[in-house]
């Protein structure tokens, strides 16, 4: 589906295939279910704080964290 979306389940993948969204959270000093909602997309905002220390946990830039899937519309916007 066309949108922005959270790139994090595949981030912990990539990194760790066991790493789990609670080791995560308890890693970043964040809290639990605001993870959890990112790792499952479900996040509505992304908070600058959490976007901030999963960037610097997984050594990435925004960008890379948070993508844009523009799926069948016009991409010449």
């Amino acid at each position: 589906m066309p949108g922005v979306h959270s790139n994090l389940k595949e981030m912990m993948r990539e990194k760790d295939p066991k790493l789990s969204i609670r080791q995560l959270a308890k890693d970043i000093d964040y809290h639990f279910d605001s993870v959890r909602k990112m790792y499952k997309d479900e996040m509505v905002q992304y908070p600058r704080d959490l976007v901030w220390r999963l960037c610097k946990y997984f050594k990435v830039t925004p960008g890379q964290l948070i993508v844009v899937d523009y799926g069948e519309e016009d991409q010449s916007n």
